[in-house]
């Protein structure tokens, strides 16, 4: 199971290096199911995974031009602030607690990458940098991510465009910066109450590490927003086997069956001239779709 976990983890570097995120999501099931771990432990391993891996893709794009530190700092010393006490709160918490927030986070993120990243908005580097907002935000997100280890990069991205005004590729690089600033953070709270299995991190971390190198090379060469929807799509799946396997089967049948109806009616509208939704709209308002 280690090598089918290692594995595992380079598919979600991959996916990492080709999305600029989301892939961090898929660690903490990969490591609680696969690779046996108890879920705190797996948080916190995910963690140490996110933190490095995030560290790398930063180094890319500071070499780009795209970090700005005077906002990339204040925001992650803030979310660092949140990401230690969320760590240190998740060891009261119960773990079928800590994995349905988990599977309600990835129904949140899952929802956000299936999201049209053209509506997004670009930024406006002029705006003065909403200070108070930002910090809060900074503190909300990293309780968030030290909590369930996730990185929070699916609202980091959008807040950064809101808050600071930065164009996208500036915002996924500072965001980088956060990620992994909250990541160490909410290890450390972690680490005052669970002992990792650090000889396997090494090897997940490495591999999701030399995934996103790889994912970052093919960039360009695939179809990414195919593949983001694709992804999403999975990390609904995983989503609604959690919730399965932690409340009753009939939520995670109900949450795979909206899966499969909301990837089927995507197929549908996009492959075909037969779109139910556009139906529906044109239904209420005519004027809207034409």
């Amino acid at each position: 199971m280690t090598a089918l976990t290692v594995a595992l983890a380079a598919v979600v570097g991959v996916s990492l290096g080709l999305l600029g995120g989301g892939g961090s999501i898929l660690t903490v099931p990969m490591l609680t199911y696969v690779a046996g771990l108890d879920v705190k432990e797996a948080i916190a391993s995910s963690l140490l995974v996110v933190g490095v891996t995030s560290m790398v893709g930063v180094i890319a794009h500071t070499r780009a031009g795209r970090v700005r530190w005077r906002v990339a700092l204040p925001f992650g010393a803030a979310a660092m602030t949140g990401a230690f006490f969320g760590g240190l709160l998740a060891g009261v918490i119960p773990e079928t607690v800590l994995l349905i927030a988990f599977a309600v986070i990835m129904i949140a993120a899952a929802i956000a990458m299936l999201r049209d990243r053209k509506n997004t908005p670009a930024g406006d580097e002029s705006r003065q940098v909403q200070v108070a907002k930002v910090a809060a935000l900074g503190i909300a997100v990293g309780a968030l991510s030290g909590l369930v280890g996730a990185g929070g990069g699916f609202l980091l991205v959008p807040a950064l465009t809101l808050l600071a005004g930065l164009p996208m590729p500036a915002a996924v690089g500072n965001s980088l910066v956060v990620i992994a600033m909250q990541s160490l953070a909410g290890l450390a709270g972690h680490l005052t109450g669970v002992q990792l299995d650090w000889r396997l991190a090494a090897m997940v971390t490495a591999a999701a590490v030399a995934g996103a190198l790889i994912g970052g090379r093919l960039t360009g060469r695939v179809n990414a927003e195919a593949l983001r929807t694709l992804f999403g799509l999975l990390v609904l799946l995983m989503a609604s086997v959690i919730l399965a396997q932690e409340t009753t089967p009939v939520f995670g049948v109900a949450s795979a069956v909206l899966t499969l109806i909301g990837a089927g009616g995507y197929v549908t509208c996009s492959r075909t001239r037969y779109c139910p939704l556009r139906r529906i709209l044109a239904h209420k308002n005519p004027a809207a779709v034409g």
